[in-house]
């Protein structure tokens, strides 16, 4: 197939790169608006409980979850009649506004919840009701408008909509940022790498018709499903990141056969048919990793495997039909405009084959140290505590993270992270009230519950505290009834979360269901944690059966499965003790929360464990090449090294350096992210590609190739390594040079 693409771009070469650009013109003007029809949201199992209760409370009872808080501060005091006035106008004014609804304040309630514990401040709560893109829309018209200064009040504009509205506009801009940095200092790098200016445009041309073609792919998505805005920054990450990777692969095969002797055309089909066709294996192993996201409901991950996969099998296509075109077309001006020319060093000579020979020799002190070095940065993993996004994924100065602060310290209790307790199915609610009062008074007792609102009155520390009235009426519904629980925990805790246990354990003499921020955290880990050994079982046999269709090994597939985990290993240690327990929090401009965010680090361990195979797939192949060539499994090892070496850790440094520039983003998941996927890819083409696998192959010597007699006949069968299955053999050259 490869041989049979090579001489198809050769000989078709005009037209595979007019065709190319002309595509990449049309995505580039369709994927352009993608943007505007990315959803903030997703982060929402649809079948859990909470969710579903949430429904219920909306359908039957008309409540909402609030999603709009206005923070009211007064120089004077709340009840002065200038200030009330004041309050009751703008609360009258919100009510207003075309779809809020469920509109409420200190000055119409009353309730001491929505006051400042000094009273100089007071909340005024409202829903902006619709679906995410409209809520979306009203919050960009509704934020500006209602952020006041006056003599009387001062006004902020907080809650969930504008958090989700700040952290899109803050993605948008670090990702206009991010390619405006990453462009021309990748540039540079590959300058450096390659000494020619034209060889090194080649990764960056290869890099944006895959970004531009990713981006038209997923505007053809948003037409059938919800796309996170956040997939955006994978699109870049990705799609630059792995065009590199990709195109050192293939431009340096090309240059190394032209070196050779090879005229242009030869040399393209040598290269496809070795770096082209690892190429091709190796993204497909990313794309597999990434496929495993879909398995989670959250569109948020899904997004990222729509975005992924499309990126990874476009830079890949791009890399191995319209590049090689272009080099066919080049030739030796490949070399053009070359700042220097670097003498290549004699074969089982260089740096590489040094380092590989010298692991070779002494593998086991080799392994045993950078082991115990991988388990030392993983250690701080084993007190792991997941947690979820809130408004302190941004900036200390974000305006929304300002009110939801002054909230936390201000007040005894967040009205707007209370809990509801749903009770569908009661035949008359009105002829349950002693039931209903009964649970009520069990809820108020509850450690972290400061009071409960019911249909039969306003409960805590298991007393009624007040009776019903007006506001009471709310609390009915055709066939059922709910409760408000106002807690004085944090939403994102494992207090909220211990408090959510405790609702769901009591005895109750009716269904019932709990909806919130806490109960979304609960129910958003168990969802996920439900699904990961699907992800993971995915991922491995995924693996293993491509690794195993391409190098005929059952060895290989296991220790680079092992090995990849042991390297995730360290990099979730050393996420843990940055992100989770605070360290660098200063440096790196981030608000610890104590936890660590449950659905950026999936993400991160399946875009980590398929780059870490990209690598793998990259060095591996090369090795048996060599293999296949001479039999000699040290020779092969040291050989893969020294002509992969390089390449590796170029790619590893100049995909880091993309992804350090989304570790700076002003919102901490992407910085999670970025800074994770940065240690995870210097770790593995360092510490990993470097030292344990050379000490790994040379322990396991011929048995690395070994398979059991039934799997060699599938691998000759169905086999995509470079000599399977001609005639239900494999031919590889032996060590005497003979065949066997």
């Amino acid at each position: 197939m490869f041989d049979r693409l090579a001489v198809m771009v050769s000989r078709r070469r005009r037209w595979v790169l007019a065709t190319t650009v002309v595509a990449s013109i049309l995505a580039g003007v369709f994927g352009g608006g993608v943007v505007d029809l990315l959803s903030s949201g997703g982060f929402e199992d649809p079948g859990a409980e909470s969710v579903l209760a949430a429904e219920v409370l909306e359908k039957d009872f008309g409540a909402r979850e609030p999603n709009l808080i206005l923070l009211v501060s007064a120089p004077d005091p709340l009840d002065d009649p200038q200030v009330a006035e004041a309050g009751l106008k703008l609360t009258e004014e919100l009510a207003a506004e075309a779809g809020v609804e469920g509109v409420l304040s200190y000055w119409t309630t009353g309730a001491p919840s929505l006051a400042s514990d000094d009273g100089s401040q007071a909340l005024v709560l409202g829903t902006i009701v619709g679906t995410e893109e409209r809520v979306d829309d009203r919050i960009a018209e509704l934020g500006p408008d209602y952020r006041r200064d006056g003599a009387l009040i001062d006004v902020e504009v907080g809650g969930p909509a504008q958090v989700f509205a700040q952290v899109s506009t803050t993605v948008e801009e670090d990702l206009i940022r991010a390619e405006t940095i990453a462009f021309p200092i990748t540039l540079i790098l590959l300058v450096l790498v390659f000494g020619s200016l034209v060889s090194a445009l080649l990764p960056l041309i290869v890099g944006g018709i895959a970004i531009v073609g990713a981006l038209a792919v997923l505007r053809i998505i948003t037409g059938f499903t919800d796309v996170s805005v956040f997939a955006l920054n994978l699109v870049t990450m990705l799609g630059l990141g792995l065009a590199i990777d990709y195109s050192l692969f293939v431009v340096s095969r090309f240059r190394e056969e032209l070196t050779g002797g090879h005229e242009p055309r030869e040399a393209i089909a040598r290269t496809v048919r070795t770096a082209g066709k690892t190429v091709a294996f190796s993204a497909l192993t990313v794309a597999l990793s990434l496929a495993a996201l879909m398995v989670f409901p959250l569109y948020f991950l899904r997004s990222f495997a729509y975005a992924g996969i499309a990126v990874v099998i476009l830079a890949a296509a791009v890399a191995i039909v319209f590049l090689p075109a272009l080099l066919v077309v080049l030739g030796p001006r490949i070399d053009s405009l070359s700042l220097w020319k670097r003498k290549p060093k004699p074969v089982g000579e260089g740096f590489w084959h040094t380092i590989a020979t010298g692991v070779m020799r002494r593998p086991v002190p080799f392994a045993t140290i950078v082991i115990a070095l991988l388990l030392l940065f993983g250690a701080p993993f084993l007190g792991v505590d997941w947690g979820s996004a809130d408004d302190r994924v941004l900036p200390a100065e974000a305006s929304s993270r300002v009110v939801s602060d002054q909230i936390r310290t201000n007040f005894s209790t967040n009205e707007a992270a209370s809990l509801s307790v749903v009770a569908p199915g009661l035949d008359d609610p009105s002829q349950s009230t002693a039931a209903i009062e009964s649970y009520a008074f069990d809820l108020s007792k509850l450690d972290g519950v400061a009071a409960v609102g019911a249909l039969a009155g306003t409960y805590a520390d298991g007393d009624r505290v007040a009776a019903p009235d007006d506001s009471s009426r709310r609390f009915a519904g055709a066939d059922g009834t709910w409760l408000s629980v106002s807690s004085n925990r944090e939403a994102y805790s494992a207090a909220g979360e211990a408090l959510v246990s405790d609702i769901r354990g009591l005895d109750v003499p009716f269904r019932t269901q709990v909806t919130g921020q806490s109960a979304d955290l609960v129910d958003l880990k168990q969802s996920l944690f439900d699904r990961v050994p699907l992800a993971a079982g995915m991922i491995a046999i995924t693996t293993f059966i491509l690794l195993f269709l391409v190098f005929g090994s059952v060895l290989v597939p296991i220790k680079a499965i092992v090995l990849n985990l042991l390297s995730l290993t360290a990099t979730f240690g050393v996420a843990v003790w940055v992100f989770q327990e605070g360290h660098l929090s200063g440096a790196l401009d981030f608000t610890a929360t104590g936890s660590l965010e449950v659905t950026s680090a999936i993400l991160m361990f399946c875009i980590a464990f398929g780059l870490s195979m990209d690598y793998e797939v990259f060095l591996l192949s090369r090795i048996k090449e060599e293999y296949d060539r001479t039999g000699d499994n040290t020779r092969a090892v040291a050989m893969g090294l020294e002509r992969t070496g390089r390449i590796v850790t170029a790619a590893a440094v100049l995909i880091s350096v993309v992804f350090v520039l989304f570790g700076t983003s002003g919102v901490s998941i992407i910085k999670l992210i970025g800074i994770g996927l940065t240690l995870a890819v210097l770790m593995d083409a360092t510490l990993v590609r470097a030292i344990l696998v050379p000490a790994f192959m040379r322990l396991a010597g011929r048995a690395n190739w070994w398979a059991p007699a039934w799997m060699r006949r599938v691998h000759n069968r169905y086999g995509l390594s470079e000599g399977a299955a001609e005639g239900g053999r494999v031919v590889r050259a032996a060590p005497e040079g003979g065949v066997s």
